[in-house]
């Protein structure tokens, strides 16, 4: 993927975050920029970036963009020419056997906990449950991350274990 679609992406996932069912315009982002983080990028450089005309960033404008997004700035470059996640050697494949082997019996093995089981389950089931794990290890690196995505996909019900534990207030809690 190249860094201009994943400035594309990270558009659409700020923009499905923030309620507005589509992506942020690069307008939008240089002022949200502006107004949260105190400083920001115009919506030409923005357009340059995404156009693949300025295809490397400068280490304050990454540091930036990793800063507003809650990335990890080192995702902020073009993936290596013939880089596919399609593409996996047989070890890969062997591993991710492994990895699913490994998640089913943790399902099983704690199956008193719903919540921890049906999880495990769901990340085994998934076509790629080694790119799945390796996304919840990148989410949870990101400062912040974890606990936005937890208040938006848990928006009015009960907080789950994550918040809880987060030190952060659930969502609404401050309403209540």
């Amino acid at each position: 993927m190249t860094l201009g679609n994943k400035l594309r992406s990270l558009r659409a996932v700020e923009g499905s975050l923030r309620g507005l069912g589509r992506p942020m315009t690069q307008q939008e982002l240089a002022n949200a920029m502006r107004r949260e983080v105190g400083r920001g990028l115009s919506q030409a450089y923005l357009s340059q970036i995404e156009n693949g005309t300025r295809p490397h960033l400068t280490h304050s404008t990454r540091t930036l963009l990793a800063q507003f997004f809650r990335v990890y700035p080192g995702f902020l470059v073009d993936d290596p020419d013939g880089y596919t996640p399609e593409l996996q050697s047989s070890a890969l494949r062997a591993v991710d056997a492994k990895i699913d082997s490994w998640l089913y019996a943790g399902a099983e093995q704690f199956a008193a906990d719903q919540a921890l089981s049906a999880s495990l389950l769901s990340i085994a089931e998934h076509e790629d449950s080694r790119r799945a794990l390796l996304l919840l290890a990148e989410i949870l690196r990101a400062p912040g991350l974890a606990e936005r995505l937890g208040e938006v996909l848990h928006h009015g019900s009960r907080p789950s274990r994550l918040q809880e534990g987060s030190g952060h207030p659930p969502p609404n809690s401050l309403n209540n």
